[in-house]
C-alpha cells in the first residue's frame, strides 16, 4: 500500500472521530431510539449492543456503497482529464474546511451543501418509517442501510476526499475508515455516553475540532497548484 493511503485512511478516520459529535445530532436520535424499543430484563446489554452493531453496520456500509459509486465516476474522469485532479481536491478541500467551520461553530454554510441530498432523501425517508419500531437486527441493519444516505455536510466532505482516491477500493475503505471514526460516538451507552455529549457540546472541544478539520481541508488544497 502507498504511504499516502495510510494517511487517507487515518485521515478519514480522525475526520469522522472528530466530527462525531455532528453524527450525534443528527444520527444520535435514531441510535437512542433502538435502545428504547428493546424490553429491559436480562441480556438486555447484549441485546443493544448487536442492535446498535447492526445499524451502524448498514450506515457504514452505505458510505462505502455511495464512495463506490462517486469513485466509478470520478476514477475514469481523472484518468481521461489529467487537470481534473486538482480541481476534485480543491472541492474536497474546500467541503472540509466548511464543514470545519460549522463544527466550531462559526459559519453554518455547511447546510447549503446538505440541501443537495434532500431530494434522494425523500424518496428514501418514507421507507424508514415501516422499520419502525425496530424489532430484530435485520430490521436494525436495513434501517442502518437507509441512514446512511441522510444528507450531512460531515459524509459529503469526507466523500470529496474519498473521490481523490487513485481506485475504486481505496475510495470505498476510506469511507469505511471514516465511519469506524464515527462508531465510537455511536455507539457510547449509559455513562459515557452523557460524558461523551457533554464534551462534544462545549464550545472550545468543537472549535478545536472544527480548527483541526480546517487544517484538513487546507491541507488536501493543491496550493502548489493555486500558487504556481
Amino acid at each position: 500500500m502507498e504511504p499516502g493511503l495510510y494517511l487517507s485512511y487515518s485521515s478519514a478516520f480522525l475526520i469522522g472521530l472528530l466530527g462525531s459529535t455532528h453524527c450525534l445530532g443528527m444520527c444520535g436520535g435514531i441510535s437512542a431510539s433502538l435502545s428504547m424499543s428493546l424490553p429491559v430484563g436480562p441480556g438486555f446489554r447484549l441485546r443493544q449492543a448487536v442492535m446498535l452493531l447492526a445499524f451502524n453496520s448498514g450506515r457504514i456500509g452505505s458510505y462505502v456503497l455511495i464512495a463506490t459509486l462517486i469513485a466509478v465516476i470520478s476514477t475514469q474522469a481523472a484518468s481521461e482529464w489529467a487537470q481534473l485532479g486538482p480541481i476534485l481536491r480543491t472541492v474536497a478541500g474546500m467541503l472540509i474546511i466548511v464543514m470545519g467551520l460549522s463544527m466550531g461553530q462559526w459559519w453554518q454554510g455547511i447546510r447549503y451543501i446538505e440541501r443537495l441530498g434532500a431530494p434522494v432523501w425523500a424518496r428514501l425517508s418514507p421507507l424508514t418509517q415501516h422499520l419502525l419500531p425496530v424489532n430484530n437486527t435485520r430490521q436494525a441493519l436495513v434501517l442502518g442501510a437507509l441512514w446512511g444516505w441522510l444528507p450531512c455536510g460531515l459524509v459529503y466532505s469526507t466523500l470529496g476526499w474519498a473521490a481523490l482516491q487513485p481506485t475504486i477500493g481505496s475510495a470505498a475503505a476510506t469511507m469505511l475508515c471514516f465511519g469506524l471514526g464515527t462508531l465510537p460516538s455511536m455507539l457510547a451507552t449509559g455513562f459515557a455516553a452523557t460524558w461523551i455529549s457533554r464534551l462534544k457540546r462545549h464550545c472550545h472541544f468543537r472549535q478545536v475540532a472544527g480548527f483541526l478539520l480546517i487544517l484538513f481541508g487546507l491541507w488536501t488544497l493543491p496550493l502548489t497548484a493555486i500558487l504556481s
